[in-house]
């Protein structure tokens, strides 16, 4: 283990984000989003076997034998925690870690929309989705929005997160994390009893289902702010996702509950920032009038036009945040446009054209 935790090291001063081993491979980081092999000989299996076994958590190791996959945390000493998943592929192993940053940021230093999110942690009640795909930083900000409560507000906040990453201290808050298989037996299990437990937020790590999502919305329709996480692209994606858990004869009743105890959904991507790093392009969806009702209405196709017109409301589509971006100079026109998903729009508006079509489509029967 001694080469290993040197490894730890070597990935930590090289500022990588993730850990990538597997036998007959030497071990790959990924730094500032891409893979660079580390200058190492390659692994061994009886070397993988050593590390799997040395890093799953004893209540794993029987459920690791039958499902060949396991998601946990692991602390090194004097190094940092990580996120680590052991999987195998053609039969042979493999583990995925990822360094968890120790001190949580606040909105400010991870360049998030400071304001809007603020307003979001002094919610009472109500369902925040905060999506993006895979590696976009959606743990980071839920971190965040949790400690900005902690620092501010006398809630209790449970977590029900798999596995944990970040580490909260009480500051005004009573914070209990909860980590799936070591605390609870499952997301559903947990959730059958949470509301037991007296909290005012409620964070459920990733909602992965209609049982979750419907206990998540059930506690918003009582009164609890409820943070949760989804793998969504879009604003727009993240909702239909939601709906597509359920049966289609279920669909109608779950967007009308969805339109009610909506918060807000930000969804982000990461885009490389002039300075080095990366930075987080932000689209948002809010629950303003106009949104609860086109989700009473049934009329979805149009949230993306109340996106764009709703500014005053604090939304913004992905293109007016890499806007922004540019603009402040953050970002170079090149990256903006080449992370736009719609690029011949971003295109007139960094010349100066905006076309106000999002007027006409709400507008519209």
């Amino acid at each position: 283990m001694e080469s290993f935790l040197r490894l730890l090291q070597v990935a930590l001063e090289e500022h990588a984000s993730d850990i990538h081993l597997k036998a007959g491979a030497a071990p790959v980081l990924r730094v500032a989003r891409e893979l660079w092999p580390v200058d190492m000989p390659p692994l061994t299996e009886d070397q993988m076997r050593e590390m799997a076994q040395a890093l799953l958590p004893a209540h794993f190791r029987e459920s690791f034998e039958q499902q060949h996959e396991a998601d946990f945390s692991y602390t090194a000493e004097g190094i940092g925690r990580f996120r680590v998943n052991v999987f195998q592929q053609r039969g042979r192993l493999c583990i995925a870690m990822r360094y968890v940053k120790t001190a949580i940021p606040d909105f400010d230093e991870l360049g998030l929309p400071a304001d809007t999110l603020r307003k979001v942690a002094l919610a009472t009640g109500g369902i925040v989705v905060v999506a993006g795909p895979a590696g976009s930083g959606k743990s980071t900000t839920l971190a965040a929005i949790i400690e900005h409560i902690n620092q501010t507000s006398r809630k209790h906040v449970v977590t029900l997160e798999d596995p944990i990453e970040y580490l909260f201290e009480d500051c005004q808050s009573r914070i209990e994390q909860r980590e799936i298989g070591l605390d609870t037996a499952s997301f559903q299990t947990a959730l059958r009893h949470i509301i037991r437990q007296d909290p005012d937020v409620i964070m459920i790590g990733e909602m992965r289902d209609a049982a979750s999502f419907m206990a998540g919305l059930n506690a918003a329709d009582t009164g609890h702010l409820v943070l949760t996480t989804l793998h969504a692209n879009s604003a727009t994606q993240a909702v239909d996702r939601i709906l597509d858990y359920f049966p289609s004869h279920e669909r109608d009743q779950i967007r009308r509950q969805l339109g009610d105890a909506l918060n807000g959904i930000f969804c982000q991507r990461l885009v490389a920032a002039r300075a080095g790093g990366v930075l987080p392009a932000v689209e948002i969806l809010r629950a303003s009038g106009t949104v609860r009702k086109l989700f009473e209405t049934g009329q979805l196709e149009k949230l993306s036009a109340a996106i764009e017109n709703g500014g005053d409301d604090g939304m913004q589509t992905f293109n007016q945040s890499l806007y922004k971006l540019v603009k402040s100079g953050l970002i170079t026109e090149q990256e903006a446009l080449a992370k736009s998903a719609n690029a011949p729009q971003l295109t007139m508006n960094l010349r100066g054209i905006f076309l106000d079509e999002s007027r006409r489509i709400l507008a519209s029967d």
